[in-house]
């Protein structure tokens, strides 16, 4: 008479590897999240530096500022020729550089206080 053994995996063993794999999810996942928002503020801090150094260059280049909202410099090709950029961090939709970067009417730079997602932008 011969038994056939048949092999199996118990339950408190799947139980086990079900926490584990639980306890690596919760320590793994909230990182991969912190790492995107950090680089997607990242890309909106390049747009800032990109947008005041051709800010710079359309006045050496022109005499003149840009507008605020920034529509004649987005419209030329010299400057921007991809088109307009914006901030990849708030959940505007498709927004355009009208409401994501206007320049501050006294220095000509990026007016930061209008991002309201990092006010230390």
């Amino acid at each position: 008479m011969a038994f056939n053994k048949i092999r199996a995996f118990t339950l408190i063993e799947v139980l086990l590897v079900i926490i584990i794999v639980g306890i690596l999810a919760a320590i793994v996942i909230p990182r991969i999240f912190y790492n995107a928002a950090k680089a997607r503020q990242e890309a909106c801090r390049a747009n800032i530096r990109a947008i005041n150094a051709l800010t710079e260059l359309w006045h050496l280049n022109t005499g003149t500022w840009p507008n605020t909202d920034l529509s004649d410099i987005f419209a030329s090709d010299d400057y921007f020729p991809e088109d307009t950029v914006y901030c990849p961090v708030g959940d505007f939709g498709d927004t355009r550089h009208s409401v994501d970067y206007v320049l501050d009417d006294t220095t000509h730079r990026v007016d930061t206080a209008q991002h309201p997602y990092d006010p230390n932008l």
